[in-house]
């Protein structure tokens, strides 16, 4: 059990790790987030996702009470403390207690910071082995010219809709469409198609998050000599790839072998998918902060 979570300067207990009702995070989503991995005592691009939380906490006007230091010790501090070489983190600020009537954001002067990191139960072996299928769902990503989707705010609602659907259909994930009817992700998960040896994603203008996973398998094929390109994807495009792929912090690399009743490619986990899994492995052990 993880037992000490870091809450604004202090260590306390999970059972005594409270926040108030009156919480602008609570009351409106009023904040911001990372979650990260850590693999076998390293932090995966543990200076990546502070920065990450650092824009996302300045896009909203949110000051965050510490340093980028300051958070990348307390994130590695929490692991020790909690006895965790191998876990997943989450990072969590956000505005603090303000009125419960009032919108307005600078009536708050206590911006919190949450620091939490549990052992990770990795996904089943079976979706890394034989794939997923996934549908397009009917709820639309959120404008990126209203909401951006470059900040990881508390507020998951766009999101957590398309779970729904994609569960009530009886599929893992779904993928999402914007608002032109161009592919944006999946519901945590950025994505890939391979074809005419190119490997495409949306680029974040579309609706996308600009995943740090994203980012690796990015900079991985582009070392391997592939064809890496940020493109519009249709789902015309998506049905007839090669080979499909989505990317996110808990799920690494996951092929997709089935869209919306089409089989993806050969049915399977294509060659590109199964060899950037398997360097990314690798890589995550090395690249980032070192638990010492």
């Amino acid at each position: 059990m993880s037992d000490w979570i870091f809450m604004n300067g202090t260590y306390v207990h999970r059972e005594n790790a409270k926040v108030s009702v009156f919480d602008r995070g609570y009351l409106f989503g009023d904040g911001v987030f990372e979650g990260i991995r850590a693999y076998n005592g390293n932090v995966f691009k543990l200076k990546e996702h502070i920065e990450r939380l650092f824009d996302s906490a300045h896009s909203l006007l949110l000051s965050i009470p510490y340093t980028h230091d300051e958070i990348k010790n307390i994130v590695i501090e929490t692991l020790k403390k909690n006895r965790l070489d191998t876990a997943y983190i989450r990072i969590i600020v956000s505005r603090g207690v303000g009125d419960r009537y009032n919108l307005d954001p600078f009536v708050c002067m206590s911006p919190q910071l949450i620091v939490i990191t549990e052992k990770f139960e990795a996904f089943s072996s079976e979706f890394y082995e034989n794939g997923v299928e996934v549908l397009t769902v009917p709820t639309r990503r959120n404008r990126a010219d209203t909401l951006s989707p470059q900040v990881k705010s508390l507020n998951y609602l766009n999101n957590i809709l398309v779970k729904i659907e994609a569960k009530l259909a009886g599929m893992q994930d779904g993928l999402i469409l914007n608002t032109e009817g161009y592919v944006a992700e999946s519901t945590t998960q950025n994505l890939f198609i391979y074809k005419n040896e190119k490997l495409i994603t949306p680029p974040c203008s579309q609706g996308a998050l600009e995943g740090i996973t994203r980012n690796t398998v990015i900079d991985l094929a582009t070392e391997y000599g592939y064809n890496v390109e940020e493109e519009l994807i249709t789902r015309h495009d998506v049905y007839t790839a090669e080979e499909v792929f989505m990317t996110g912090t808990a799920a690494e690399i996951i092929s997709v072998v089935k869209v919306d009743g089409r089989v993806i490619g050969i049915g399977k986990p294509g060659k590109l998918a199964i060899k950037l899994f398997e360097n990314f492995k690798k890589y995550v052990v090395i690249e980032g902060e070192k638990i010492e």
